[in-house]
This record gives C-alpha cells, sequence and structure tokens, in this order.
C-alpha cells in the first residue's frame, strides 16, 4: 500500500462501483446536453428555411400583388400564413433564449453558483474537492444537474414542437396561397 501524504486523506466510498455511477452519471449529463445542442441545431435550421422563404416572397411580392389585384381571399390566406411563419419564428428563437436554473441547492457544477456562490478560485477548489470526497453530496449535486439540464431540454424541445407546428400550418396556408394565385391567374 501506498504511503498516503500527511493530512491528505484517500476519497473513501461506500459503494465499490461509485466509478460506474460517476461514468453513468456524467454520460446522463453529456446525453441531455446533445440533447440541448440538438434542439439548438433543429432551430437554427428552422430559421435559416424561413430566412430562405422570407428572402423568394420579398423578392417576387411586387409581381404577385399586380397580378392579384384586390381579391381579398388571398390577402386573408396571406395574412394567416403571415402569423404563422411570425409564430413559428418565435418559437425558434425562444430555444435558444438562456434558461437559468436558479431555485435548486448551490451547486459546483453549475457555472453560475461556480463564480457567484463559492468564493474565490481557491475557496471554490475546496467546496469542489470537499465535495468531490463526499459520495452522498456528489451523487446529489450530479442528480441535481441531471435534473435541471433535463427540464432545460424539455423546454427547448417544447418551443421546437410548436415551432414545427407552425412551420407545417405555414406550408400549408403557402401552398394554398400558391394555388390560389395559380388558379386565379390561368383564369
Amino acid at each position: 500500500m501506498k504511503e498516503q501524504k500527511k493530512g491528505k486523506v484517500a476519497p473513501r466510498f461506500k459503494n465499490k462501483h461509485t466509478d460506474d455511477l460517476i461514468d453513468h452519471y456524467w454520460g446522463s449529463i453529456n446525453y441531455i446536453s446533445n440533447l440541448i445542442k440538438a434542439s439548438e441545431i433543429k432551430a437554427g435550421l428552422i430559421l435559416t428555411f424561413y430566412g430562405i422563404l422570407l428572402n423568394f416572397v420579398y423578392t417576387h411580392f411586387g409581381k404577385v400583388i399586380e397580378n392579384i389585384g384586390d381579391q381579398i381571399g388571398f390577402y386573408i390566406f396571406s395574412g394567416l400564413w403571415l402569423c404563422c411563419t411570425l409564430v413559428s419564428v418565435y418559437y425558434s428563437i425562444r430555444c435558444f433564449m438562456p434558461r437559468i436554473e436558479d431555485k435548486y441547492d448551490k451547486s459546483v457544477f453549475f457555472f453560475g453558483d461556480v463564480v457567484s456562490s463559492f468564493g474565490n478560485i481557491r475557496e471554490f477548489s475546496k467546496k469542489f474537492y470537499e465535495i468531490s470526497l463526499d459520495e452522498d453530496q456528489l451523487f446529489s449535486q450530479l442528480g441535481q444537474q441531471i435534473y435541471i439540464n433535463s427540464k432545460i431540454a424539455a423546454g427547448k424541445f417544447k418551443n421546437i414542437n410548436k415551432s414545427l407546428q407552425f412551420l407545417v400550418m405555414a406550408l400549408i396556408l403557402m401552398f394554398a396561397l400558391l394555388l390560389y394565385y395559380g388558379l386565379y391567374t390561368l383564369s
């Protein structure tokens, strides 16, 4: 057995599978973090699609208005399409808005608490080390972080789902507009 330095205590975990549990907790945190990234990528793709679509609409808007004249049905569909598009964009943008959950215990794994709740760098390092040695505190804080990150991911995916629902409605209305325009200009 190696001699330990004076005053240093090696961690004594209750569970002989602690390393596996730590990997399991961190694996869960990484999985949820990847879900958060995926929701933001989806939001970015939706916004990119709208950017291309709105550029196309803007480019052809004048010609369409000249050809359509005063057809009230076309303007009603256009207004509904614009409303669905704006709501979809709104929910996509909400996905990017940071959600800081601060109603929970202070955690050495949350960046906001690290810089605001544990004093200076040395005090934080000491607290982090103490928690790392205490299996109950370590797993409690990791579990809380998994819960908080899951809550954030759920909110982001809720916004993405709403954005996609309004995107589908906007596409249906757009096809109705194209059909209306096509039938009107051919007659």
